[in-house]
């Protein structure tokens, strides 16, 4: 730059320049492109990393008072190579729930809920991405009011593509209780999402249930954005959303629902 020149730039001018042209730097560093693949992985419950979500999630509507229910769902996804061809995913669901009014006027109440486990044999050549494996539910709930406290368990499975900043799948499971009939129902979890250059997410998805005891659906939507960012060396992916029942039953949660979390992320 000639001296002339730069006697016409001032120095917020110059200043301006520099901190864009650092910003265009940092957006197409390696690391924000890791970080973008990253947090594409996210959206696949298959991909092979460690990630643990502490999922919050408030729903109202509950029971003949509009009783509201906030759960915390620690859920974490480990994956471990079996062989070259094949690995195994596990994913625990840990449920903590402050409630009030969910039956009647059952009043408050807290404590654990009831938690599954689910293990999917997925293979690590194929045109797409699969698994399937068995499901497990046990009766850790602190009373009945959180759970149904019985042992069960089914099969789950998931299927999704990944094209370019685009994932597309779902996820299902049936889970028959070992022990009564209190536990026969089937989850469905179709999903899509859509991750930017600089490690943005945006997901809609719905996570429903049919129970075949009582012939009834409860099926939210759910729209979410997630962001992958760092805390020193940590990777942590920032998620808020909102859900919209479009079908419960009497008793359980209806109109919109909130969800926020955070997941930890330990790329192998």
């Amino acid at each position: 730059m000639t001296a002339l020149a730069k006697s016409l730039l001032s120095k917020p001018a110059r200043s301006g320049i520099l901190a864009s042209v650092a910003l265009t730097a940092l957006a197409s560093s390696p690391a924000a492109a890791d970080d973008s693949e990253l947090a594409k992985q996210l959206s696949n419950p298959l991909a092979s990393l460690i990630s643990v979500p502490f999922q919050f999630n408030y729903d109202t509507g509950y029971g003949s008072k509009d009783g509201n229910q906030t759960t915390l769902n620690i859920q974490p996804v480990i994956p471990f190579s079996l062989n070259d061809n094949l690995n195994l995913i596990t994913r625990t669901i840990i449920p903590y729930k402050w409630q009030n009014d969910v039956s009647g006027k059952s009043g408050n109440n807290q404590g654990f809920g009831d938690t599954t486990v689910s293990l999917w044999f997925s293979p690590t050549k194929s045109s797409f991405t699969w698994g399937v494996g068995p499901i497990f539910y046990l009766p850790t709930s602190s009373n009945r009011e959180l759970g149904v406290g019985e042992w069960g368990g089914g099969i789950t499975g998931v299927i999704l593509v990944q094209e370019g900043p685009w994932t597309i799948g779902g996820l299902g499971n049936h889970i028959w209780s070992f022990e009564n009939d209190d536990i026969n129902s089937t989850y469905l979890q179709p999903f899509l999402a859509h991750t930017t250059k600089d490690a943005w997410t945006y997901t809609v998805n719905s996570e429903s249930t049919y129970d075949w005891t009582t012939d009834e659906w409860t099926a939210p939507v759910n729209l979410m954005i997630s962001k992958l960012v760092r805390f020193g060396e940590q990777r942590v992916s920032l998620q808020a959303g909102a859900r919209y029942y479009l079908a419960s039953p009497d008793s359980g949660p209806d109109g919109w629902g909130a969800r926020l979390s955070a997941t930890l992320v330990y790329p192998r």
